[in-house]
């Protein structure tokens, strides 16, 4: 297993020192993120992945999930163009995905896959026509079952490895390395980071291929709750769409989500906030740094 060189602590005088892109111009300047992912059973995901990313400052909000959940999503998400997908009878988004769907990933700036997808074999397929379609310049978010997905081709993303980040857990992790990870999660950052050509968000450790190496230590018990995972890659696809590298995304992402969680500890305790309240801190956490 690599050994990274030591990582840089991700804080607020590093991220001041790597400034996001100031924003100019109208909300096409800002991008267009386009969220793919949900079940009949998790329309949340979506919903929570989306709305983080406006938070983090994209201009444009597409989402795309279940034919039973999109009209429903549309009214709670007013900011968003949603569209509806074919759903298997399980009630998970089916990976033979129309034509319109095809049209909305050429044309995004940034496509999240994973949140609130249900079906690994469906997901796979998913994964591929979404990868196949996006524009050359187009950033990508993995998540969630896209990413035990994408473990099951390494060699998915192609050329678009270095415009990727990848967001899992420590289980998710496991299934990109084929292998339970060790206790050395800088070094396991770093080896899915080289296997994948992509930069990678775990669990607070950040690796990009070639060697950048950071890690948050702001991160508490809370945002171990349910959607908070969703929260995190809504995050990074706003960061990218507003022009950061995948790297920079990845860090800043990063150090949010957590100081979201640090915000609402004062009102909410320890284990005691949502995954939709840290959306709601998000703007207020990066104009803070």
């Amino acid at each position: 297993m690599p050994r990274p060189s030591e990582p840089q602590v991700i804080s607020a005088q590093l991220l001041r020192d790597w400034p996001l892109p100031e924003p100019e111009g109208d909300k096409t300047d800002r991008g267009t993120v386009l969220v793919v992912g949900g079940s009949r059973f998790t329309p949340g995901a979506v919903l929570l992945a989306g709305t983080a990313a406006l938070r983090a400052g994209a201009g444009r909000l597409q989402l795309a999930t279940t034919d039973d959940n999109a009209q429903a999503l549309s009214i709670a998400v007013p900011e968003a163009k949603v569209v509806g997908l074919p759903s298997t009878p399980d009630g998970s988004v089916d990976g033979d995905v129309p034509d319109h769907l095809v049209e909305l990933v050429s044309r995004a700036d940034v496509v999240a896959i994973g949140p609130g997808l249900d079906d690994p074999d469906e997901t796979l397929k998913l994964l591929r026509r979404v990868v196949d379609a996006m524009a050359e310049d187009a950033h990508l978010v993995v998540d969630a079952f896209a990413l035990g997905a994408l473990g099951e081709d390494p060699d998915l993303l192609g050329d678009h490895a270095a415009r990727t980040v990848l967001t899992p857990n420590v289980g998710e992790a496991g299934r990109l390395l084929g292998r339970e990870p060790g206790d050395d999660l800088d070094a396991e950052a770093v080896t899915v980071a080289e296997r994948y050509g992509a930069v990678v968000s775990l669990y607070g450790h950040v690796a990009e291929p070639g060697g950048g190496a950071w890690r948050d230590e702001n991160a508490d018990v809370g945002l171990g709750t349910s959607g908070s995972g969703d929260v995190l890659a809504g995050i990074m696809a706003g960061l990218l769409a507003r022009g950061s590298s995948p790297a920079q995304a990845a860090c800043w992402g990063t150090y949010v989500h957590a100081m979201a969680g640090q915000r609402l500890v004062p009102r909410m305790g320890r284990t005691g906030y949502l995954a939709r309240e840290l959306v709601d801190e998000v703007a207020a956490t990066i104009a803070m740094v």
